[in-house]
């Protein structure tokens, strides 16, 4: 009994003991706790201070090493010696864009509104001159019907025509011409010609005096037509009775239906096909030889009025004829079968002309076809 009693103090004693351990552990973690509470608070702050610190340093921007640091300068302004500005000089180093001054200044193209004389030129077409002047063939044989009379093959080296400023007609006003009369004549509305401010025509009294020209833009009238007639072959009394013509029987050779081009060359060298030539000219130096676009029989070979110079006509017996003009010369007569390919005469520039070609013509059952079309 006494054993037991005393072992139950132990216990007990070792129980306070372990109590007031604890109770001293504690109390010295409350006395940390006390005392490490501020330090952490002031570490934190100082870490939040060295943040800001480097985030100001990184973004600041820095003065760049190329740029020449300007010492501030005391600048004294007179009277006499007007203020100056520093000037100012990139660094060698530095990369640049510059831009030059351009002095040149585009001046838009005006529409020409003035009639141009122009004197013609060897070599020259009524075809190549309206390229040049940007206007229609058309245009200049109406512009100058009183020297052309709407044939273009009556040109001639020196002579002058009037170029008009557009297409239309520029129209000589004769006594008794009206504007409603004019207007009709030449298909457009009387306001076309008021229109056109170069006229100069009163629109409260709209007089024109007799051989005054009037420009009509977009105008157009019908043309007289100067062309060969087409030779057929067969016993004709007409055809003898023209120089260069004759009675060729019903016999000879007939064409193949296909064509060739009837010089060396394949290029334009004055008029091309339009309403005013019916016909191409073909680049040929003189003397150059002319070759029978296709088989038949010659109809005309010979000297001919109306611009054409030396000719020679084929009808190749199925429809087709073929007309070669302005020859220097002619190595066929009239009534003789010809076969593709031979030789009939030589280029020149015989006639109206105002330079070596040949002056080219395909006819169909009488009617005017453009060569182009049956041509390789």
């Amino acid at each position: 009994m006494k054993r037991k009693l005393t072992v139950d103090r132990k216990k007990d004693y070792s129980d306070d003991l372990a109590n007031s351990k604890k109770s001293e552990l504690i109390s010295n973690n409350l006395t940390i706790r006390k005392w490490l509470s501020p330090i952490l608070w002031g570490f934190a702050a100082l870490m939040v201070a060295v943040l800001i610190f480097v985030v100001v340093q990184f973004f600041t921007p820095k003065q760049s090493s190329l740029i020449p640091k300007v010492e501030s300068a005391n600048f004294i302004r007179t009277g006499s010696d007007p203020a100056e500005l520093p000037i100012f000089e990139s660094p060698e180093s530095a990369d640049s864009l510059l831009r030059y001054a351009n002095p040149r200044t585009i001046i838009p193209t005006r529409a020409r509104k003035d009639i141009i004389i122009y004197t013609i030129e060897s070599g020259d077409s009524v075809f190549g001159i309206s390229q040049q002047f940007n206007v229609s063939p058309e245009t200049i044989l109406w512009a100058n019907k009183d020297t052309l009379n709407d044939d273009p093959h009556m040109i001639s080296v020196g002579q002058e025509l009037r170029i008009p400023p557009v297409d239309g007609v520029l129209y000589d006003w004769k006594e008794g011409d009206t504007l409603e009369s004019v207007a009709s004549f030449l298909k457009v509305d009387p306001e076309a010609i008021l229109d056109w401010t170069p006229n100069k025509i009163d629109r409260t009294n709209p007089v024109i005096e007799p051989d005054t020209f009037v420009m009509v833009p977009g105008g157009q009238r019908e043309f007289q037509q100067w062309v060969v007639p087409t030779f057929a072959r067969g016993p004709s009394g007409v055809n003898n009775s023209i120089p260069g013509a004759c009675s060729t029987g019903e016999g000879g050779a007939y064409g193949t239906g296909t064509f060739i081009w009837p010089t060396g060359n394949t290029f334009i060298s004055g008029n091309d096909f339009w309403s005013g030539h019916l016909a191409i000219d073909i680049g040929a130096m003189t003397g150059q030889t002319v070759y029978a676009s296709d088989s038949g029989v010659v109809v005309y070979a010979g000297g001919i009025s109306g611009g054409y110079g030396n000719m020679v006509m084929i009808d190749h017996g199925n429809g087709y004829a073929t007309l070669y003009a302005h020859l220097s010369a002619i190595s066929v007569r009239c009534g003789q079968s010809v076969y593709q390919g031979g030789p009939i005469g030589a280029a020149g520039s015989t006639g109206n002309s105002t330079g070596p070609h040949l002056h080219f013509e395909v006819r169909y059952f009488g009617g005017f076809i453009n060569p182009r079309f049956v041509l390789p």
